[in-house]
């Protein structure tokens, strides 16, 4: 393995709701707790996420990658995407647990199948399986 200068990436979401926002996460798209912390009072868990890549978008891709997926300019600064093995199962856990629907599925032109929720807090999320 080469030597690279960043060995793990960790994204920190705070949550208003975070029992609710653990149910999305864990049973919506089931993510198994790596670690769990209590810290005086306060509560938290590690969720490993399989390969993690950060992608740096200008406002033109980010507008290009809404279009394609959600018909319009719909992200914030920040959203997930997230590989699954079977879309229509993935999705139904996922809004069985509080997502809701930014945008039906699409095929994308390399031929990926997306579709644009939102987790309980509204951080947008791609869910895609690769064909």
């Amino acid at each position: 393995m080469p030597n690279h200068p960043i060995l793990q990436l960790r994204v920190a979401i705070t949550a208003s709701d975070y029992e609710r926002l653990v149910k999305f996460y864990c049973d919506g798209l089931g993510l198994e707790p790596a670690a769990i912390w209590n810290n005086d009072g306060g509560r938290a868990l590690m969720l490993e996420m399989g390969q993690a890549t950060l992608e740096l978008f200008d406002e033109r891709q980010a507008e290009v990658i809404d279009q394609l997926e959600a018909g319009k300019r719909v992200s914030g600064q920040i959203r997930f995407a997230v590989q699954v093995p079977d879309l229509p199962s993935a999705m139904k856990r996922a809004f069985d647990n509080g997502a809701t629907l930014i945008h039906p599925p699409v095929e994308t032109p390399w031929g990926d199948l997306n579709v644009r929720i939102q987790d309980p807090e509204g951080l947008q999320v791609t869910l895609f399986q690769s064909k």
